[in-house]
């Protein structure tokens, strides 16, 4: 399957190599390239769209983290892959937090990007390793399972059952996107990277049966 995907950085080095590693790793992959964050807009209007956004925070107009808001705000159903310089993190959480749905340095091997765009294109976060998904001081299952929505939970749900997200699709008679969507938040809100790791989580809040009744 060939996909659209947008490279939004003002360094025609970093969009050259980014490109090249794209095109040699997806076949028929189709790059747009634009320089500015105001370029981007007009790309995303247009009939065709794009599947993905490889996004530089400091690409001019950007104003950081408030164009990437701003981005996810107007454009909610194409995830945004952060690809940044500045690799401390913090700003490799914000930038999760504010909507990206994956965080690759600078600095990381070429390979990285190809993995972590097919993970965020199969619906998954992806963060570089050194920036565990886990925190000792988030909140418990319970609390982050609570931040969820009414749909959200039923997909969840469904995730933990091993549904495909054409059949939790089907069974809640909405688009397969919009499931793929609710899926990302959902891994956002529980600070997971994987379905696998969701559905873990969602084990960890399901009820065990109860008990037979005593035979008499």
């Amino acid at each position: 399957m060939s996909h659209r995907i947008l490279i939004a950085d003002d360094h025609p080095l970093m969009r050259t190599a980014l490109a090249q590693t794209i095109g040699q790793a997806m076949a028929g992959a189709e790059i747009l390239e634009v320089s500015r964050f105001d370029q981007i807009k007009p790309v995303l209007e247009t009939g065709e769209g794009v599947d993905i956004i490889l996004l530089d925070l400091h690409m001019p107009g950007m104003s950081g983290l408030i164009g990437l808001m701003m981005l996810r705000s107007e454009h909610p159903a194409i995830p945004v892959i952060v690809v940044s310089a500045s690799e401390d993190p913090v700003t490799i959480q914000r930038s999760i937090d504010y909507g990206a749905s994956g965080f690759v340095p600078k600095s990381a091997p070429n390979t990285q990007i190809v993995e972590a765009i097919n993970a965020v294109l199969d619906g998954e976060l992806w963060l570089p390793e050194l920036h565990g998904a886990h925190d000792a001081d988030a909140p418990d299952p319970a609390q982050r399972a609570a931040t969820l929505t009414p749909q959200q939970l039923r997909v969840l749900a469904g995730i933990a059952e091993g549904k495909l997200n054409k059949q939790i699709a089907y069974e809640m008679n909405v688009a397969e996107t919009t499931v793929k969507a609710h899926v990302t938040t959902i891994l956002r809100k529980l600070n997971v990277l994987t379905r696998t790791q969701a559905a873990v989580l969602a084990s960890q809040l399901a009820l065990a049966p109860a008990p037979p009744p005593p035979v008499e």
